[in-house]
């Protein structure tokens, strides 16, 4: 098959994207040492294909926003969190639920992120959300409540498969290793997630 030079430079240009590795930075919503959202975190980055390279970006140590220390000098951990939010390709959240809704913590990431007002560097992202809790529903309440804020945010969220991920404390074994009852789900989500990111990214590109 004959090719036009045009067309051998749009296929170059595919075939590099196409081989491009996006950087998801992975904000868990639980600061437990142990905690059941952190431990899923790790098992998709293990699971994840190799267009995504997942970070844990920690939010424990980010001072409770306040603009009145967010001026011309803001605190170092704010500037890094930026950065560092700034730097990735799409983001990923993984939280338990407390009272219907997300935890403190996870509530001021986005906080701190989302400032100073016109530059928050989760604006045109993909994003995802999975919520996870020993109880029946999968933390619901959280899930749907930090979907409202990425909305807000311009966070392109993906949509399909949803994930509440109950009775996960059923989901790893004493020495941390994923069940296999669980493995296919959380498969079959970051392969999702990694075919949303490639698709937006793209969009964002032309």
């Amino acid at each position: 098959m004959l090719l036009f030079p045009t067309q051998l430079s749009l296929e170059s240009e595919d075939d590099i994207f196409m081989s491009q590795v996006h950087t998801i930075a992975v904000l868990v919503g639980s600061l437990r040492k142990d905690s059941i959202n952190r431990k899923i975190a790790l098992a998709l980055a293990d699971l994840a294909p190799a267009s995504l390279k997942l970070n844990i970006v920690e939010i424990g140590d980010l001072p409770l926003y306040n603009e009145d220390i967010d001026g011309a000098s803001p605190p170092p951990a704010y500037s890094t969190f930026r950065e560092q939010l700034g730097a990735a390709d799409g983001v990923l959240f993984i939280t338990p639920e407390y009272n219907r809704s997300v935890p403190g913590a996870l509530k001021n990431a986005i906080d701190v992120g989302s400032r100073p007002y016109g530059k928050s560097a989760f604006s045109g992202k993909p994003g995802a959300v999975i919520s996870a809790s020993p109880g029946a529903v999968g933390g619901f309440g959280a899930n749907h409540h930090l979907r409202q804020s990425l909305v807000f945010l311009d966070v392109l969220c993906l949509q399909q498969p949803e994930a509440y991920l109950g009775g996960a404390g059923s989901f790893f074994d004493e020495a941390g290793v994923l069940s296999e009852k669980t493995r296919p789900f959380l498969q079959t989500f970051i392969d999702a997630f990694a075919a949303w990111v490639e698709k937006n990214a793209r969009v964002a590109a032309n």
